[in-house]
């Protein structure tokens, strides 16, 4: 499976960023996607998985209300919709894709093959 994500860039605090990330070859073994982000220094950090039949979605704390994930089944996309952002949600953003349930969704490990990253920047 190849992700390749974009959408990418600078915004100032307050504003808005739409993230895409486009999956191909072995889709059918998709069970969910997910969004992680890793600043500077820190380490990768879960933002937001989707489930690729039903639709359930999992935010982490920090995003939720402000972030939303979604999908388009027939292009293999998940989508990350960022509103109100804060200088906090400068990172780069990863997508991610889960062949099946585990346990540790929430965690790096829980993910199979991951996209090359694209930057958030967000300004005060």
């Amino acid at each position: 499976v190849q992700l390749q994500a974009s959408g990418g860039g600078l915004a100032q605090a307050g504003g808005s960023l739409r993230l895409s990330c486009a999956a191909s070859g072995g889709t059918f073994r998709t069970y969910a996607m997910g969004w992680f982000r890793q600043a500077p220094g820190k380490e990768r950090e879960f933002v937001a998985t989707i489930d690729w039949s039903a639709g359930s979605t999992y935010y982490s704390n920090s995003v939720k209300g402000r972030f939303t994930i979604s999908r388009d089944n027939p292009k293999n996309t998940v989508y990350l919709q960022m509103n109100s952002l804060k200088p906090e949600d400068t990172a780069l953003y990863y997508c991610a894709h889960r062949a099946a349930w585990r346990l540790l969704f929430t965690y790096a490990e829980g993910y199979d093959y991951w996209g090359q990253g694209t930057q958030v920047t967000v300004s005060s």
